[in-house]
């Protein structure tokens, strides 16, 4: 698989198969992205990778979190802009409205919605989380590193086959996965992601997720 592969074939996926992943796979992965690039090298992310009977534990217990706190508890940043506008927002809203769609749940199905969105803490299937985090200290430049970092990783596992799901949703309990993870008080917890094999006829795996054109996001001078 080229790059151009690897970056049209991933998407974020949200059911997989009941199939387990090799560690000696996520090890090669791993080793490999830490070519990422960062500023001045100071390659900032930390992550934990969770799987078996430690996943299934951290599982049970966001979930009860969950039910006790609906609207999320100690949050550590904001995951959207309060003032998030325009095309941003509409985007936002779209890709939601695509997801409903495609598993069938209408606007006023409030209750299925909320089924739908509660199968993140079931990482949607998938047997392995990659959880991230960085020193608190670390401002924009070394968040952008981080992200760099993260699709990295997504881009060299659709290499062996496999696929992910960047999950923003468990900062919604960001210091309670910091005590979860055993994770110091001098770092931010930022996200999950869950990783396993895609489930190629999941109709929530195959709806359309647009991109802008290419003209209303970037612009060429001197050419």
């Amino acid at each position: 698989m080229n790059v151009t592969e690897a970056v049209t074939s991933r998407r974020s996926v949200r059911q997989f198969l009941d199939k387990p992943v090799d560690q000696a796979t996520l090890e090669r992965v791993l080793e490999t992205a830490q070519r990422a690039p960062s500023g001045g090298n100071t390659q900032p992310w930390s992550a934990i990778v969770v799987g078996g009977d430690a996943l299934e534990d951290i599982t049970a217990k966001i979930k009860e979190k969950a039910k006790a706190a609906p609207m999320g508890e100690g949050m550590e940043y904001a995951i959207y802009p309060k003032d998030l506008d325009g095309r941003y927002e509409e985007q936002r809203r779209a890709v939601g409205k695509g997801m409903f769609d495609a598993v069938g749940l209408e606007r006023g199905d409030s209750a299925g919605r909320i089924a739908q969105m509660a199968k993140n803490w079931d990482s949607f299937g998938a047997p392995v989380q990659l959880f991230t985090y960085t020193k608190k200290y670390m401002g924009p430049p070394q968040w952008s590193d981080m992200g760099m970092w993260l699709q990295t990783v997504m881009l060299l596992l659709r290499e062996e086959g496999l696929d992910s799901c960047s999950q923003e949703i468990w900062a919604m309990y960001g210091t309670y996965m910091r005590e979860l993870l055993g994770i110091d008080d001098d770092h931010i917890f930022f996200c999950g992601m869950a990783i396993g094999y895609r489930d190629s006829d999941a109709p929530i795996n195959n709806f359309e997720v647009p991109r802008v054109a290419l003209g209303d996001a970037i612009g060429f001078r001197g050419f």
